[in-house]
């Protein structure tokens, strides 16, 4: 078992035990039983409650946690976990109601004591999270609104959750256990600090200004950022940072876009950006001379220490970005080893890197393959999307040997499953990027 294998268990167990941490504590000294039901409908609850307290820690962007999985998957799971979590959750409320029909004579208004009016107003605090999540777009929900909502939500319905608990008293009347609640809220609220202020204050000291706006096709946009007052980032090629663009980095304005550059530059840094969502459709009116703060960099989809005899990267739209990072910082390293990239785009005029991509053919061994939704007249290559047929037409031999760099939007990435699938080609060799986090 490798290091890497050996940390992501660590991480998975340390989860697992501060989750089910709660239920054990109920089994210290537990006062009298009150009937099956509503014994599971309180653990149910404090479960689902320690989960959502543990989503903190989950976007608190701690690498040595993010690490082995990636921040993408981190991401990914939080959304999951978080719905599980809500379930939970919910169960508790069902579960209590059906099994003491008699508490609902403590909603009244007029007489409802404060330990169920706070668990009240939290549990309607998460289904406003869970539902503007979901559905952000349908409800026309701005980035900025959707976050701030999520954000303030979720602390208000954690801290009500542990209040509830408190008030109510049965399962925390001795010390240790009231303690282990208020240590669990503690940590929690230490996770959200970090990320939310010690994270900007860092950024704060190494701030960026935007030295050049440059348009791509595609509707897309580079900006080159230089440093100010500091030497920049390193980072590997593929990865990316959550950039800020204004005054402050004490902002929830921020986005995670991939960095296009070569690794082997220094200093000044490039990322492009394409016009999609509420942030990004304005990104080519930045001005020159913009403050901007990066936090990262973050993701595992990057060939470095990677030792295969050769790559396949499959690109979608602006999914190129950082396989265009990894081909300049190859370039750069006078790496030889064969690279096919296919590269899906829906229009020839919408191809972003399109000459720069033909420029390094002449520096790498790259076999660039372009296929368009809607080609134009006399267009001799391939055409509609890629699928499993497409890659096996110009996979080579050694197929089974090669590393699989896979980005772009989500129906192509679900494509994408399938077709390796297909291929029989092997899963620990495929490497994905997303960025819908939201």
């Amino acid at each position: 078992m490798t290091m890497q294998h050996l940390r992501s268990s660590f991480w998975i167990g340390l989860y697992f035990i501060v989750a089910v941490a709660p239920l054990l504590a109920m089994l210290v000294e537990p006062p009298p039983g009150r009937g099956f039901w509503r014994e599971f409908a309180v653990g149910i609850g404090f479960a689902g409650l320690s989960m959502m307290g543990l989503q903190f820690f989950l976007t608190g962007r701690f690498r040595s946690f993010t690490a082995p999985y990636g921040i993408d998957v981190v991401y990914h799971f939080h959304r999951l976990i978080s719905l599980i979590a809500f379930a939970f959750l919910a169960l508790h409320v069902g579960a209590l109601l059906l099994a003491s029909p008699e508490l609902l004579l403590l909603l009244r208004p007029a007489s409802a004591p404060a330990w169920m009016v706070t668990g009240v107003i939290g549990f309607l605090a998460f289904v406003v999270v869970i539902v503007t999540s979901l559905f952000r777009l349908k409800l026309g929900l701005s980035y900025e609104v959707w976050r701030a909502v999520h954000g303030y939500l979720s602390v208000a319905a954690v801290l009500l959750g542990v209040v509830h608990i408190m008030g109510v008293d049965y399962y925390t009347g001795s010390p240790v256990k009231r303690g282990l609640w208020l240590v669990m809220g503690a940590a929690w609220l230490l996770a959200l600090v970090h990320v939310r202020v010690v994270k900007s204050f860092l950024q704060l000291q190494r701030p960026y200004t935007v030295a050049e706006v440059t348009p791509e096709q595609g509707r897309s946009w580079t900006l080159r950022l230089r440093p100010v007052g500091h030497d920049g980032i390193d980072f590997q090629a593929g990865q990316f940072a959550w950039l800020t663009l204004g005054k402050t980095p004490f902002t929830l304005r921020e986005h995670p876009f991939s960095f296009a550059s070569s690794a082997m530059e220094r200093g000044e840094v490039r990322l492009t950006i394409k016009e999609l969502g509420d942030f990004t459709s304005r990104i080519g009116d930045t001005a020159v001379g913009t403050r901007a703060y990066l936090d990262g960099p973050y993701g595992s989809f990057t060939i470095d220490g990677n030792r295969a005899p050769g790559f396949c990267f499959i690109a979608g739209g602006v999914g190129i970005t950082p396989i265009m990072s990894i081909l300049r910082t190859m370039a750069d390293r006078h790496d030889r080893r064969p690279v096919l990239l296919l590269y899906g785009s829906k229009k020839w005029e919408e191809v972003t890197f399109r000459e720069e991509l033909e420029e390094l053919k002449q520096r790498l061994r790259l076999e660039l393959v372009h296929v368009l939704e809607e080609p134009p007249p006399r267009w001799t290559g391939e055409c509609g999307l890629i699928t499993a047929e497409l890659m096996g037409r110009y996979l080579p031999e050694n197929r089974m040997d090669l590393e699989y760099f896979i980005c772009g939007p989500g129906p192509m990435q679900q494509g994408m499953r399938w077709a390796v699938a297909r291929l029989g080609l092997p899963p620990h060799k495929i490497n994905s990027e997303s960025f819908n986090f939201v």
